[in-house]
């Protein structure tokens, strides 16, 4: 408990601190759970004190209010602002008296920013502080009284009895104005940071404005809205489609044009092959006439790219080389007929599961038959089968590539204009983005499973039946 005689102090309405008048003959200082006691009154100043400026904070009580504030030298320090005086956290209306005898009142504490140690300390006072204020760490007090000082133009008007040679520290910050401010000044605070109504008003405005639009953004996330492909993508995907529609025989009329590959061709077994698989040498006759024209036309799909064509040679032969039956399983499978079960190769002949695996690819064929099921669900068009083709060209992880990077990112922009395009599309399959992204994942393994029975085939059929282009890709 601290105690003030009213006969040495008068008290001007102006001060800043917690004082209530009571109808005995002193001015109290109210505390938690603590009796009444009378103080003996202190001299509040000593001549050797003001031998030199001093700004560090914790040091001994050197200066009083200003005559505007407290008209009488002399107080009893033994705690002259209480903790009430000096909350963690100003708000800018002062607690009532019922406030201050709350025990939840001096629980309460403000909101300390993580880039704060845990005990950072007020520049200008030493009190806890609350953030970056006007460039400099300081404590909510100490920031509300620079932003009224300088809103206000209040510094003209302070005036230190002291010669301007105060402590400033968090018990004396409220004692002397003048000194304060320069204070605020000397450690570094910046008056220009301090903005005038107008432009407070339109920094609310602004700050209102940024939260609705996230409001807005994160309701659109709730509802699933998704980004559909900017100018710039529809640019990149109309040129994929071209470069697709341009080299896929047949186009959309291959039902009406293939030709069913006869029965009787790939059901007899000739050669025995590794895994178990058998080759049937006139099935693969037949499948090496089509294999030459379906490599050309990926071929001529990569070229009609410009992102491949800027490429150096020995990087576009090795994602050629490394894409190639990816693509042409794409182009197969995408064309897999439910009623009579088969797939049409290179836009013209269909053939069943049995002919593909007995004709040479063995166990590959069931991988191509069973994607090509698992897309007929997918009902996708010729953007999406073209960019999920660009996709799998564009695979930075190919050994031996050169432009890692360059084809790496040539490869994001695919797939953020692929994601967007299917926003755009609004497929009614859940989860079909991530669905589709795992066809990828299995056209890879296509490719990886047929270069493993490339080397059988080799060994098992004759190399005269192999055409040269087909051993120029498929050969390393």
């Amino acid at each position: 408990m601290n105690y003030c005689m009213q006969e040495i102090y008068e008290v001007h309405p102006a001060a800043g601190s917690n004082c209530y008048m009571q109808s005995t003959d002193y001015c109290t200082y109210i505390e938690e759970n603590q009796g009444y006691s009378s103080c003996d009154a202190q001299v509040l100043h000593s001549n050797n004190i003001y031998m030199e400026q001093a700004w560090a904070v914790n040091q001994p009580y050197t200066c009083s209010y200003p005559g505007n504030v407290f008209k009488s030298e002399y107080s009893d320090m033994d705690m002259a602002l209480n903790q009430y005086n000096q909350p963690e956290f100003f708000t800018e209306e002062k607690p009532t008296f019922s406030q201050v005898q709350s025990p939840s009142y001096s629980q309460k504490k403000g909101y300390i920013p993580s880039y704060l140690d845990k005990d950072e300390l007020c520049v200008v006072c030493g009190d806890k502080a609350t953030g970056y204020h006007y460039r400099c760490i300081t404590c909510e007090g100490c920031k509300g009284f620079f932003r009224r000082t300088i809103q206000k133009n209040l510094h003209p008007t302070y005036s230190c009895k002291y010669e301007g040679k105060c402590v400033i520290d968090k018990v004396t910050r409220n004692q002397c104005q003048e000194c304060r401010f320069k204070k605020c000044i000397f450690v570094g605070m910046a008056t220009d940071l301090v903005l005038d109504d107008s432009k407070r008003l339109a920094k609310r405005k602004l700050i209102e404005e940024n939260r609705e639009k996230r409001r807005r953004e994160e309701l659109q996330k709730t509802i699933g809205h998704k980004p559909e492909p900017t100018d710039e993508e529809w640019e990149l995907i109309k040129i994929v489609t071209e470069a697709h529609v341009a080299t896929n025989a047949q186009g959309s009329h291959w039902k009406q044009k293939r030709k069913f590959l006869p029965e009787d061709i790939g059901q007899a077994p000739i050669v025995n092959a590794p895994e178990g698989g058998k080759v049937d040498l006139e099935a693969f006759s037949q499948f090496t006439k089509i294999i030459t024209p379906a490599i050309t036309r990926v071929v001529d799909f990569a070229k009609k790219l410009p992102m491949f064509c800027e490429l150096p040679c020995e990087d576009q032969i090795i994602l050629l080389k490394g894409c190639c039956m990816e693509i042409m399983s794409l182009r197969a499978a995408v064309r897999y007929d439910p009623e009579s079960e088969t797939l049409t190769l290179n836009g013209e002949m269909a053939v069943t599961r049995g002919q593909l695996k007995n004709g040479g690819l063995g166990v590959v064929s069931d991988a191509i038959f069973d994607l090509g099921m698992s897309l007929s669900s997918f009902n996708l068009d010729d953007t999406e089968v073209a960019l999920l083709q660009a996709v799998l060209l564009m695979s930075s992880d190919r050994p031996g590539l050169v432009c890692v990077e360059r084809i790496e990112k040539c490869q994001e922009g695919f797939l953020l204009a692929f994601e967007h395009y299917i926003n755009y599309r609004k497929h009614h399959v859940a989860h079909f983005w991530p669905k589709l992204l795992m066809k990828v994942t299995d056209l890879r393994m296509i490719g990886a499973c047929h270069a493993s029975r490339f080397l059988h085939m080799k060994v098992e059929c004759p190399t005269e039946l192999f055409p040269p282009l087909f051993l120029e890709v498929f050969e390393d």
